[in-house]
């Protein structure tokens, strides 16, 4: 049975809604291995877009390429396009102000040897923000925005790195959020963390939703029907289908091995 609430979500992102970020027939290879080839697809302004897959299927490659970190690892190479607002990000020559519109969470929190605060002040101090006072209000803004700043804003000169898993992962959220992106990707961001943090991060998710898009790679099958507009499916390095993710998760597929992976017949 269909809720209510998974109703909402279907008709929460309207079908003719302008894509955010165009991928056209991505091939990445690493050396002679090929890791995910022929992926075309859109993300929409304002959708959280899943990706569902077994491991290996080449998902976290796709969001490595998708803000040129594979700028960082020189056996690594792209073909294929993307567009990030109509502009191939291979012409941006300023691939930190990329980066800055395309700010990524990783599966395990990723914190700077810093206090609580500066996590959140760095990058920015990196815009040349230096007053005192607005680097106050982006970080509660932040912090609060991740569901964190009532468990930290009495140690935000504490380390980082002593809080908790869960809020060192809600910590990263709070330092992508500082730049302020207009497409914020999270790569299996449930694994170093319990399952009430995981609802909490899911909360702050729905939350964000309406001011930016959103790539949700997951291997929780669950979590992409909680939270997804529309869901990928990837398998050995390929995008077997794309479609509205309730429909997924109904057997409206096109590929039988959708409702197979979904369903945990294999993966």
């Amino acid at each position: 049975m269909v809720t209510a609430a998974q109703n909402m979500t279907a008709i929460s992102q309207p079908h003719d809604a302008a894509a955010k970020l165009e991928v056209r027939d991505l091939a990445i290879r690493y050396g002679s291995v090929t890791a995910i080839s022929g992926i075309t697809l859109d993300v929409r302004e304002n959708e959280i877009f899943g990706i569902i897959g077994p491991a290996n299927a080449g998902k976290t490659s796709f969001l490595k390429a998708l803000n040129r970190m594979n700028d960082f690892n020189s056996e690594m190479s792209v073909g294929g396009e993307i567009l990030f607002e109509g502009t191939n990000i291979r012409d941006v020559r300023n691939v930190y102000a990329l980066r800055n519109r395309i700010g990524v969470v990783f599966p395990l929190p990723v914190g700077l040897p810093l206090t609580v605060y500066e996590n959140v002040a760095f990058v920015p101090r990196l815009r040349g923000i230096r007053d005192k006072a607005e680097l106050d209000v982006i970080v509660e803004r932040c912090l609060t925005r991740a569901a964190l700043w009532d468990e930290v804003k009495d140690r935000l000169d504490s380390l980082g790195s002593l809080l908790s898993g869960g809020q060192q992962q809600r910590l990263t959220i709070a330092r992508a959020l500082s730049q302020e992106p207009e497409l914020l990707m999270l790569d299996e961001f449930s694994i170093a963390v319990d399952p009430v943090t995981t609802m909490r991060i899911e909360d702050v998710l729905k939350e964000l939703k309406p001011e930016m898009s959103i790539i949700l790679v997951t291997n929780l099958v669950q979590q992409a029907r909680r939270l997804a507009d529309r869901t990928a499916f990837f398998l050995d390095g390929e995008c077997v289908e794309i479609g509205e993710t309730e429909n997924l998760f109904t057997g409206q597929v096109k590929d039988t091995r959708t409702t197979d992976y979904i369903e945990g017949r294999f993966g």
